[in-house]
């Protein structure tokens, strides 16, 4: 099964499930501080604590998720008939899947 496209697709899907946290986190901390100062997305206006406190937070998870994510797929990719491009651009796409299946879900429609 690990020659076959379907196991590092089915990984990096279980993968995404948390990984919905560290990328909640980077969002976040991007819309309120340096994107907000660009006029790309809209500040929080109750947001004044400043960006140290999400930093705390946000480094150590998302470094955490990203050595999960690299451990994981690591030695997977060596051992697939993928070639190095195709399977860690699939790794990469596929573990944003929850993510935008929360989204799309949770959308509000007007």
């Amino acid at each position: 099964m690990a020659r076959h496209w379907s196991a590092p697709l089915l990984l990096n899907v279980l993968l995404g499930i948390p990984g919905v946290v560290p990328i909640w986190l980077l969002w976040y901390l991007a819309a309120n501080w340096p994107l907000a100062g660009l006029g790309l997305t809209v500040r929080e206006p109750t947001e004044t604590d400043g960006a140290l406190g999400w930093v705390l937070i946000t480094v150590p998870v998302v470094g955490l998720y990203g050595l999960l994510w690299w451990s994981a797929n690591r030695p997977l990719a060596r051992r697939t008939a993928l070639g190095s491009r195709a399977y860690w651009l699939l790794s990469v796409l596929t573990t944003f899947v929850p993510t935008i299946v929360l989204i799309i879900t949770t959308w509000e429609r007007n």
